[in-house]
């Protein structure tokens, strides 16, 4: 695989397709990695060390651990209202 980095918070991945999947943070204090895909539109995906993806509309809060579902609505808050029915 190749990767590009070209900031602290973005890494650019490298696909046989050659559109590259695009991993960043919102801050670079989260833990939480986004990716984007312009391959893709409206799945929001995100993941916490880039190997384990979780669908945010379909996997949140039900896929994530304890503590997984900490830090995401600790670092989302507007998500985390968002699905607050969600148990």
């Amino acid at each position: 695989m190749n990767v590009l980095k070209l900031q602290e918070n973005v890494i650019y991945e490298k696909r046989s397709s050659a559109v590259p999947n695009i991993w960043y943070k919102n801050k670079e204090t989260d833990t939480i990695w986004w990716k984007d895909d312009p391959t893709v539109i409206g799945v929001w995906i995100f993941s916490f060390d880039k190997t384990t993806e979780f669908n945010m509309f379909h996997d949140y809060p039900y896929k994530l651990t304890k503590e997984q579902k900490q830090i995401f609505d600790k670092e989302n808050p507007q998500w985390a209202d968002f699905f607050k029915d969600r148990k």
